[in-house]
């Protein structure tokens, strides 16, 4: 093992802790349960920018890019770069919208929002199951990486670097709450500019500059250079619904959107969506170029998603290594907590409550049902990622597709269409997530588009003919009323 790259290692993981323990403490002065999972509403501009680029940004963007980037070349980084947007689109088309409704009704969660506007228990329901369903697939990716970063970087064994990683994970996310989690998202998020940035200029310099890495990469194979990457594998079509899985449909994530719900005032989303976007751009043109770059110094592995991890102890003094190794860590710690945080609401409040309506549970029960539930969960994740797949970006991304193809029309068309009905909204969540098990489980694409594509415009047009029937069928409804009154 290297001992030098173990010690950053561990001071970070110790001041993630303090911060967790910190936030601990301060929920004890507060109302516990909507603090341990909205930080009672008081971010400001840095924080919100910080933890929605933090939560975004995941092992799919400090692993599982990269990864890609080294196997298929510089036209997965212009690709990457689809994604800059993501905070605007957040922040802009949910943000105001989302805090005032969820200040109205006392939200906490997502489906606290699809209630208010809806009024359906059917839909609370069958959101919160696909949240937790699609959030496995998810996390379990999350964990993976982190096992694989301490495998290829540190020498530790797969699965005792999952038991470390996934085990801390848990426990920081378990006790500190959504406050830890914003904390250290700000700190994480600093951290991962600082190690992308180094990186990318460690690669450079080791790789004798950039004109020789290019000559390199030519030498390898000339596609590695071209928008299109090897075998045309980045056609039109892809790069299309790229922009639609990864960069759009964000908006109908759920441990995005709820992040819009914590903030304190208007001009924390003003500042947010700035620095936010600076955030995201920094990132993800480092860290996919470092993937790109990097075939020109290791041009041998065998699985894509060790090239970060192996550019990091091979263009890195150890001890340097150890710090910026806290970079991919600190992205893949941040997602995690985000949606674990998530699941333990949901089964709490959308779940749990709302069958036990009679009974009345005070803030420290609820939050310490919490607790145990994160802990459950985390420990089922390990378990999930004990055999994991070559290239984890892919999982990542049809967990991505199958929240978005549920969520979003509901979410969208119910902020800003007043007339969007119970009706429209539940089939369209069916029809989306139908469609997209479909396509996606027997890998059918219509158009050469991913499935997210079909998927989200058979959601649209299943929500607009749902709508108007729920909107006759209310008349009808209604009309009956007053015939019968009369």
């Amino acid at each position: 093992m290297h001992f030098d790259i173990i010690l950053p290692l561990v001071i970070y993981l110790i001041f993630v802790f303090a911060l967790s323990i910190y936030a601990y403490v301060k929920r004890k002065k507060v109302n516990q349960f909507t603090d341990y999972f909205i930080g009672n509403r008081t971010m400001g501009g840095f924080l919100l920018a910080m933890t929605l680029a933090a939560t975004y940004i995941s092992a799919s963007s400090f692993i599982g890019g990269p990864g890609a980037a080294y196997k298929l070349g510089l036209g997965w980084v212009l690709l990457s770069m689809i994604q800059v947007p993501t905070v605007l689109l957040s922040l802009g088309i949910l943000g105001k919208k989302f805090a005032i409704l969820a200040r109205k009704y006392n939200a906490i969660t997502l489906s606290d929002i699809l209630y208010a506007h809806y009024r359906s228990k059917l839909i609370v329901w069958f959101a919160s199951i696909a949240l937790v369903v699609a959030f496995i697939g998810a996390m379990t990716v999350q964990f993976v990486g982190g096992a694989r970063l301490l495998q290829s970087s540190v020498g530790i064994p797969y699965h005792t670097g999952l038991l470390i990683f996934g085990i801390g994970t848990v426990i920081y996310t378990a006790f500190g709450g959504f406050r830890a989690s914003i904390l250290n998202d700000a700190f994480q998020g600093l951290i991962m500019i600082i190690g992308a940035i180094l990186l990318l200029g460690a690669i450079i310099y080791n790789g004798g500059g950039i004109t020789a890495i290019i000559t390199r990469l030519a030498q390898i194979d000339p596609a590695l250079l071209a928008p299109q990457g090897p075998n045309d594998f980045m056609d039109f079509p892809f790069m299309a619904s790229f922009w639609i899985l990864v960069c759009f449909g964000v908006v109908g994530l759920p441990h995005t959107a709820v992040r819009c719900m914590a903030y304190k005032d208007s001009k924390a989303v003003h500042r947010g969506i700035i620095i936010g976007t600076i955030v995201v751009t920094i990132i993800m043109l480092t860290m996919h170029l470092s993937g790109a770059l990097g075939r020109a110094i290791v041009d041998d592995l065998t699985i894509p998603d060790q090239i970060v991890p192996t550019l990091i102890i091979n263009v890195l003094p150890p001890f340097a290594a150890g710090i910026f190794l806290a970079a991919p860590l600190a992205a893949i710690m941040s997602t995690i907590n985000a949606q674990l945080l998530q699941v333990s609401s949901v089964i709490i409040k959308d779940l749990f409550l709302s069958t036990r309506h009679s009974k009345k549970y005070n803030d420290k029960m609820l939050t310490r049902l919490s607790v145990i539930i994160t802990f459950i969960f985390g420990g089922l994740l390990i378990l999930a990622a004990w055999n994991p797949p070559d290239m984890i970006i892919w999982l990542n991304l049809l967990a991505f597709g199958g929240l978005e193809a549920v969520f979003l029309w509901p979410l969208v068309l119910g902020l800003y269409w007043k007339k969007a009905n119970a009706t429209g909204a539940l089939y369209s969540m069916l029809a989306g997530a139908a469609s997209y098990i479909l396509l996606a489980g027997y890998n059918i694409k219509l158009l050469s588009l991913h499935p997210i594509v079909p998927s989200l415009t058979i959601g649209l047009i299943v929500f607009i003919i749902a709508n108007i029937f729920g909107i006759f069928c209310n008349r009808e409804k209604n009309y009956a009323l007053d015939s019968t009154q009369n």
